[in-house]
């Protein structure tokens, strides 16, 4: 009987994997699309869409060494270098993620206004293609480069659609995508409704604007709670690393497995107290 149970559940766990070790051929999983997606989106926004890959890699694998190279010299504790390591090996991406996150939300406070001067751009008789090019001077400062390299594309594909995409894909915004499409249908099968759709959008937008400031007005002493609580212990073992009493009391099995509680609880607890205060961000449908 036990042999049958091992065999069942041994069955079990090698479907429950089997799609990630022999994915359908021909076929990308959701999850892997997404996630290079996100990736890409992140880069763009923190201002690194034309970075190589590999150069953000080896950026990360330098600062890694680095990190752990000064904690080994500093204080000689294998278990600090590796968790020196670790930390320096996600420096870059929360770095990234940070400067993406401040220009997101940049982004969402001038959108209402660049629905606006469209707004006003199509009542006046201008086109679309014009109206769109008219950012590139009259549009927010924040987004005013994406759209003068819409009107540079514009200019030199004379292809609208072609344009759009490239701006939309220099943009990674959920909005951005909501209002290109928009654009874009209206140009292909007209749109009479145009200008309110997009006062609808605008007055959306404002409203969306006020409530997410109101709620990280609210909860932003969540976040750091949850950096003071994170950035604490360490700081006060880095301060008693400097005692060669501290460094022999971890450099040890129990010192060591010490550190690994630490990392694991830090790691659970900080991302824990993040997810109870992040808001939900629209995803990106039209890619």
């Amino acid at each position: 009987m036990s042999i049958v149970l091992g065999a069942s559940l041994g069955l079990g766990l090698l479907l429950m994997v089997s799609p990630l070790l022999w994915p359908a051929r021909g076929a990308t999983t959701p999850s892997r699309v997404t996630a290079g997606g996100r990736i890409r989106d992140e880069l763009r926004l923190a201002g690194l869409g034309g970075v190589p890959f590999a150069v953000v890699v080896t950026m990360l694998l330098l600062i890694a060494v680095a990190s752990a190279a000064i904690a080994q010299a500093v204080f000689s504790l294998p278990m600090l270098t590796a968790v020196a390591g670790a930390l320096g090996l996600l420096l870059v991406p929360l770095l990234v993620h940070r400067r993406a996150s401040r220009r997101r939300a940049a982004n969402r406070a001038v959108w209402p206004e660049v629905v606006d001067h469209l707004v006003a751009s199509v009542r006046a008789g201008v086109s679309l293609p014009d109206s769109v090019a008219a950012l590139a001077d009259l549009g927010p400062s924040a987004t005013r480069a994406d759209f003068q390299a819409f009107a540079a594309d514009y200019a030199r594909t004379g292809s609208f659609s072609v344009a759009l995409d490239r701006l939309k894909d220099a943009l990674a915004d959920p909005v951005a995508d909501r209002l290109v499409e928009t654009l874009r249908m209206a140009r292909e099968v007209g749109g009479g409704e145009l200008t309110s759709v997009l006062r609808n959008l605008a007055r959306y937008l404002r409203e969306d604007a006020a409530l997410r400031g109101e709620l990280r007005a609210r909860q932003s002493w969540i976040r750091n709670a949850a950096r003071l609580g994170v950035a604490a212990p360490w700081v006060l073992l880095v301060v008693l690393a400097t005692k060669p009493e501290t460094i022999a009391a971890y450099d040890s099995a129990a010192g060591s497995v010490l550190l690994l509680v630490g990392v694991a609880v830090s790691i659970v607890a900080y991302r824990a107290m993040i997810a109870l205060g992040r808001l939900p961000e629209e995803r990106r449908w039209f890619r």
